[in-house]
C-alpha cells in the first residue's frame, strides 16, 4: 500500500474549486460526521444564509462536496488516519449573484 498523501484532501478541495468557479467566496459552514460502525459519510449540516442556500442548491456543489467529505473519510480509514468520524469545512467561497 502507498503511503498516506497529506496534500489529498486539499489538492481535491483545490479541483472542486475550479469545478464550480461560479461560486467564489461564500462564507458558511459545513458540519459532518460519520457513525462509529461505518468510515461512511452519515450526516452533513449547512449553515448559511438562505439567499445563499438557494443558490447552493441549484447547482452541483453541494453533490459534490458531500461525495468528497465521503472520500476523504473513507481514505482517512485506509490510512487509519485521525480524524476521520467528524469535523466541519468552513467555506470561504462566494456564491455569484
Amino acid at each position: 500500500m502507498t503511503e498516506f498523501d497529506e496534500n489529498f484532501e486539499s489538492a481535491r478541495l483545490a479541483m472542486l474549486v475550479q469545478q464550480h468557479a461560479d461560486i467564489i467566496g461564500i462564507n458558511g459552514l459545513v458540519a459532518f460526521d460519520a457513525e462509529n460502525t461505518e468510515d461512511r459519510l452519515s450526516s452533513t449540516s449547512w449553515v448559511f444564509s438562505d439567499e445563499v442556500l438557494k443558490k447552493i442548491d441549484q447547482t452541483s456543489f453541494k453533490l459534490h462536496l458531500i461525495e468528497l467529505l465521503d472520500n476523504f473519510i473513507q481514505y482517512r480509514a485506509l490510512y487509519e488516519k485521525l480524524p476521520r468520524k467528524a469535523g466541519t469545512k468552513k467555506s470561504s467561497y462566494r456564491v455569484a449573484t
